[in-house]
C-alpha cells in the first residue's frame, strides 16, 4: 500500500481545479484518479456549445495562467463565445497537464474509512490510503431519469448524457423530454442531424436566457448581474459569492436556488428549433412498446409515437450513487435530500471528506453546478485544507 496526503476522485473541472490550487499551495502528495474530462468527451453531445458565458468558462480564475484566455493564446487560436464543447475539452485536458501531469486513468473500486484517512482499492488490485480525499466525481452518476419510462425496453429511451453523437439517430423520429438547455440543445442536434424532432416540456413555457433591455444598461447592468450570469437580477449576485449566498436562511437560498436553475435554453438556440415541434404543458403517465416503437400517453390523454425517447430530464444529487463510495462511509455523512452538508473547505461530516462541484450545491449555492463556480471552490478548498480560517464572502 501507498500512501499520499490528497487523493482526487475525478478529472473534470473541479477535480484539476482542486489539483491546481492544491499544488500550489504546499507540497502536498497528490494522487488522482480519472479519464481527463471524460463526462465532457463522452456523455455530451459533438456539437454542443456551452451555456456559460466565455467569462464563466474558465476552470478556476477568469484571468489566471490557466484561463481559457491562456490556452487560446497558446495554441494561437481567437476566443468564441459561445465556447465550443470540443475547445473546452481540449482546454481541460491542456489544463490537466499543468494541474496533474501524473494522473491516473485506473478507476477507483472502492473507498473506505480507515483510521484517520481513507483507503481506496483500485481495478487493478492495487490499494492506497490517503489523509484526505476529494471527491470531484460529476454529475454522470446522477441522471435522472423518470419512473415511468423505465416501462419500455432499453434500446427505446435513453439519458442525454449516454450519447456523444446524436447523429446516428438520422432518419428516426425522436421525441425529447425536457424543456432545459439539455433538452432544447439535444433536439436542435438532433434536427441537425437529419431526425425528425418534437420537444415535450412539463412547464406551460419554454423559457429563454435573452439578454433583454436589463442586460444593456451597461454599468448598471453590472451592477445587477455578475460575470457567470447564474440567475436573474440581483440573485445573480448572491449566487456569484458563494460565502455570502450560505450565510442566507435556508428558506431564502431555496428560493433563490430555484430562481438560479429554471429550466431554460440559451438565446441562441431558437434560430436552430426551426423544425422542431416543441409541445409545452404535458407529462408522460404511461409508455409502452408497439411494433418496436415507444408509445407515450400525457396527462391530457393524447398519445405520441416515436422510434426513440431521449430525456433532457436532468440530474439528482445523491451521493449514495456513487459506486466507489462505500456504504458505510456514505452512512457516516450528513446529508440534505441526498446532498452532503458540508462546512468550511467542502468538508462533510467525515473528517478529511470533500466533496466538490454539484454535491456542494446545498451548502455553497447553485453556482457549484457551473464551471464558473471552479474559482471559488479552489479557493476555499485551500484554506479548510491549510486551516486558514474563515472564507470570505467571495
Amino acid at each position: 500500500m501507498t500512501d499520499c496526503d490528497m487523493a482526487i476522485v475525478g478529472a473534470g473541472p473541479y477535480g484539476l481545479v482542486a489539483a491546481a490550487q492544491l499544488g500550489s499551495a504546499d507540497s502536498f502528495k497528490i494522487a488522482g484518479f480519472g479519464e481527463p474530462m471524460s463526462f465532457w468527451a463522452d456523455q455530451m453531445p459533438a456539437g454542443m456549445l456551452l451555456r456559460s458565458p466565455y467569462v464563466g468558462s474558465s476552470i478556476g480564475p477568469s484571468d489566471g495562467p490557466m484561463s481559457l484566455t491562456a490556452y487560446e493564446e497558446a495554441i494561437g487560436e481567437r476566443p468564441l463565445e459561445p465556447v465550443p464543447l470540443s475547445r473546452f475539452v481540449d482546454y481541460g485536458r491542456w489544463f490537466q497537464q499543468r494541474a496533474l501531469p501524473e494522473l491516473s486513468s485506473e478507476r477507483v473500486r472502492e473507498v473506505a474509512k480507515n483510521g484517520n484517512g481513507f483507503n481506496l482499492s483500485l481495478e487493478s488490485g492495487e490499494r492506497l490510503h490517503a489523509d484526505r480525499l476529494i471527491v470531484a466525481a460529476g454529475i454522470g452518476d446522477f441522471k435522472w431519469c423518470p419512473d415511468v419510462f423505465r416501462a419500455l425496453p432499453q434500446g427505446l429511451f435513453s439519458h442525454a448524457c449516454e450519447h456523444d453523437d446524436l447523429a446516428t439517430f438520422a432518419g428516426s423520429h425522436v421525441l425529447v423530454i425536457g424543456g432545459g438547455q439539455s433538452a432544447l440543445e439535444s433536439a436542435a442536434l438532433l434536427a441537425e442531424g437529419g431526425a425528425s424532432v418534437e420537444v415535450v416540456a412539463r412547464r406551460p413555457q419554454v423559457s429563454w436566457l435573452s439578454r433583454r433591455w436589463h442586460h444593456k444598461l451597461g454599468p448598471l447592468s453590472r451592477l445587477m448581474y455578475a460575470p457567470p450570469d447564474v440567475g436573474p437580477a440581483g440573485i445573480s449576485w448572491m449566487v456569484a459569492l458563494p460565502g455570502a449566498f450560505r450565510s442566507m436562511p435556508r428558506r431564502v437560498q431555496t428560493w433563490m436556488t430555484g430562481k438560479a436553475l429554471r429550466p431554460a435554453g440559451a438565446a441562441w438556440l431558437p434560430p436552430r428549433l426551426g423544425t422542431v415541434t416543441i409541445t409545452t404543458g404535458l407529462h408522460a403517465v404511461e409508455a409502452s412498446e408497439e411494433d418496436g416503437r415507444a408509445v407515450l400517453t400525457f396527462n391530457d390523454g393524447s398519445t405520441r409515437k416515436a422510434d426513440h425517447v431521449l430525456l433532457g430530464t436532468g440530474y439528482r444529487v445523491d451521493i449514495s450513487r456513487y459506486p466507489f463510495l462505500a456504504p458505510e462511509l456514505v452512512e457516516q455523512v450528513e446529508r440534505a435530500d441526498g446532498y452532503p452538508v458540508l462546512g468550511q473547505g467542502f468538508e462533510s461530516s467525515v473528517d478529511g471528506l470533500h466533496f466538490l462541484g454539484a454535491p456542494s450545491a446545498w451548502s455553497f449555492g447553485p453556482l457549484m453546478r457551473f464551471v464558473a463556480g471552479t474559482a471559488f471552490a479552489g479557493r476555499e478548498l485551500v484554506r479548510g485544507v491549510l486551516g486558514q480560517g474563515r472564507s470570505s464572502t467571495g
